[in-house]
């Protein structure tokens, strides 16, 4: 991980008061003291907040949200990047992920994937570069009833072919 402020990219806590103010706020609700292990027990939940408020962990936000735990950067970031849901890069304004659990996968989640691979030509992982659209995969989401199966922004699409692909997106407009 490289200096958010060294990089030329926007710090976001400077950019977005606001923002740095409602975070700080949570941050005080919690009953953090000098114990880290304790404090290590709130870093999921801080770190939720901290999403929901920015969108995203970059740097400069897993730096802010470790200060006051006390922690290291580097506990803060090995979550991060641990659990799926946190990402520390910026996300489109429509999330889609395509499952990729058992039963998806063999009623064809992959040619799914790559539908949506080609027509917004990411790779699983990336977001456009007009920021519309995350393309992502994940393990399961319950419905295997109704496989192959899409997410987009929470919203389930169930016995996705790749034809449907197009309609999908269009509902995203």
């Amino acid at each position: 991980m490289s200096c958010a402020t060294c990089s030329g990219r926007v710090n976001l806590i400077e950019k977005f008061p606001e923002k740095r103010a409602e975070l700080e706020a949570y941050i005080a609700t919690l009953p953090i003291g000098a114990d880290r292990e304790r404090n290590r027990g709130l870093l999921i939940q801080c770190l939720h907040k901290a999403q929901e408020v920015f969108g995203y962990l970059p740097e400069e936000v897993q730096m802010f949200v470790a200060k006051p735990l006390n922690l290291h950067l580097s506990e803060v970031y090995g979550v991060v990047s641990f659990y799926s849901f946190f990402t520390d890069k910026p996300v489109g304004r429509y999330r889609i992920s395509v499952c990729m659990g058992t039963a998806c996968f063999v009623r064809g989640a992959t040619k799914v994937l790559d539908e949506f691979k080609r027509y917004l030509t990411v790779s699983e992982g990336e977001t456009t570069p007009d920021g519309k659209f995350t393309l992502g995969a994940l393990r399961c989401v319950g419905a295997c009833s109704l496989a192959p199966v899409v997410s987009v922004n929470g919203r389930v699409y169930g016995n996705v072919a790749p034809k449907k692909v197009a309609d999908i997106l269009e509902d995203c407009e």
